[in-house]
């Protein structure tokens, strides 16, 4: 056996200390390599799309830089301003206006101001047109006499003054805690069905919530004709 000296084992072990030192040193180099690769790969990705917000008109439900095009025009500016006032300072502030009518030449700024006006006339008929109908109409609440004197009160003619039917039986069927819904009528028409009869507190609610005017709301009876 071969017995080497105290100098010789500690210059063996500095050398095997050496080489794992370099090891570990070497493998740290390398990941802090991967790390900064991915960091720049991260760094250099292009950013994901974000969704954009896009605005719609509550009068037309076009997008307002297209209400122009509608016959609301008029309605769609002022849902506009109390909505979004920036954006209405965008598209119809002075500056904005006077800017868009710059880049036209002077016989299609003619053009332009001549079909506004024709625009805005048809929107004013077709406005007053529809204030004369809902003047016009008649809401009719009729109570339904059925079986074992049991009644249902049945109402028609709410659409006409801007009502949604489906919204208006789901808040009577909460208000009364009964069975309301949307039927068809003989005459192909729609009305409110509610369970029970609540003619006189319908008619209130018409009135008073709807702002239907009582000279047009109409209550009726309709009786089960006995059987002879």
């Amino acid at each position: 056996m071969t017995f080497k000296s105290s100098f010789e084992v500690k210059l063996i072990l500095l050398d095997s200390t050496g080489l794992a030192a370099d090891h570990i040193l070497g493998a740290h180099l390398s990941i802090v390599s991967a790390m900064s690769t991915e960091a720049t790969a991260a760094e250099t990705a292009p950013a994901e799309p974000q969704a954009r917000h896009i605005v719609y008109c509550g009068v037309c439900t076009l997008p307002p830089e297209y209400c122009e095009f509608g016959g609301t025009a008029k309605k769609c500016r002022e849902w506009l301003e109390n909505n979004h006032p920036d954006m209405y300072e965008k598209l119809y502030s002075e500056e904005a206006v006077a800017a868009t009518l710059s880049t036209l030449s002077v016989d299609a700024q003619k053009r332009a101001a001549k079909d506004s006006q024709k625009k805005e006339a048809k929107a004013a008929a077709a406005e007053a047109k529809a204030a004369e109908t809902k003047a016009q109409a008649q809401v009719l609440i009729k109570r339904v006499e059925r079986n074992k004197r049991k009644y249902v009160t049945a109402v028609s003619g709410l659409e006409a003054h801007g009502m949604d039917l489906k919204k208006v039986a789901k808040e009577w069927g909460k208000k009364f805690a009964t069975g309301s819904s949307v039927t068809k009528t003989a005459s192909g028409g729609e009305e409110v069905v509610v369970q029970g009869d609540n003619s006189d507190e319908i008619f209130d609610w018409v009135v008073d919530v709807a702002g239907v005017p009582e000279a047009n709301v109409d209550c009726i009876e309709d009786k089960k004709k006995k059987a002879t």
